[in-house]
């Protein structure tokens, strides 16, 4: 009877999933933008795969992810259990704020998406494509509102790129920075600017339901799937990507560092996250270990590059 107990208790044991870790994941930015999305399908996919057992999203909204990402350096140290998404918004922010905590103060362990920017006007605006958007900003550079993420992100550079790219100052554009992407969409679709720019994902459900309209995209070819020409078939020649990635904890032993890692690895090549990104229209740009930090290194010294020259960095 007792060995009989022991064996079911055992073979019970073993039936359940070997979670490696709890995990608290930081979304450094408001509910409903790029960063919280990434955030809560990670939570999902982690559990669903039995990477971990529990996940929690935590979000801490500000200053282009600067106020959440000096929250996370000072309070977890150490701690193995706890990650941070961030990315090229991020990049451009610490240089923008001069923040003096940087991605040096974590641990970078894996690039996981990218995404192309979309430009889109409400459905009852008068501009109806990417050509119309440009004579006006040529026309009047200031008269022309932008309605994206923190400055020094993404959007921010996208937008000085397509003014320089355009004849235009740069540093005229008026771009109005919103800390989240519900924000941001609720300012587009009520008219407060007069065009919007962010990953097509975040426009992709109201472009859909005819409640904006798509100009164009910043990637080199058409994207598969969407409607919308390229910036250079609509006579713009900028290409740009966003990128997303996440960090952990500083402190950390080199063990923990490849546990860490480990999980992702076995993230990115599950059926739940593949499910995720082709949901998503996200690109599949995974790079982990030593690959992806010299390539961080990179990003960040061309970002600075970027930023210098349509004026947001001295």
């Amino acid at each position: 009877m007792k060995h009989t107990f022991l064996a079911t208790l055992f073979a019970a044991a073993i039936a359940l999933p070997a979670y490696s870790a709890d995990y608290t994941i930081m979304a450094p930015a408001a509910p409903g933008g790029g960063w919280d999305q990434t955030a809560r399908s990670l939570q999902t996919v982690m559990q669903k795969e039995g990477i971990s057992g529990n996940v929690q999203v935590q979000n801490v909204p500000g200053a282009g992810g600067t106020i959440g990402l000096a929250q996370f350096a000072s309070q977890n140290s150490g701690n193995p259990n706890a990650l941070i998404v961030g990315g090229y918004v991020m990049v451009g922010a610490i240089l923008t704020n001069q923040s003096p905590v940087t991605l040096k103060d974590v641990t970078p362990i894996a690039r996981l998406t990218g995404e192309y920017e979309a430009i889109v006007v409400p459905a009852s605006s008068d501009i109806k494509t990417m050509g119309d958007l440009v004579a006006k900003l040529k026309a009047d550079p200031g008269s022309v509102s932008w309605g994206g993420g923190s400055a020094g992100g993404t959007d921010h550079i996208a937008v000085g790129l397509i003014a320089k790219a355009s004849g235009v100052d740069p540093t005229m554009i008026n771009y109005v920075a919103f800390s989240g992407g519900g924000e941001a969409l609720a300012a587009i679709l009520g008219g407060q600017v007069t065009a919007g720019i962010s990953g097509y994902g975040e426009f992709e459900s109201q472009v859909k339901a005819g409640q904006l309209r798509l100009l164009a995209v910043s990637s080199d070819q058409r994207i598969e799937g969407v409607d919308a020409p390229t910036l250079k078939e609509s006579g713009v020649d900028v290409s740009v990507q966003n990128w997303r990635m996440v960090a952990a904890a500083p402190g950390l032993t080199p063990e923990q560092t490849a546990a860490v890692t480990a999980d992702f690895d076995k993230l990115s090549k599950s059926a739940g996250w593949q499910e995720i990104l082709k949901t998503k229209g996200w690109a599949d740009t995974y790079l982990a270990g030593d690959a992806f930090k010299v390539q961080l290194e990179k990003d960040v010294s061309a970002t600075e590059s970027i930023l210098k020259e349509i004026g947001l960095v001295k």
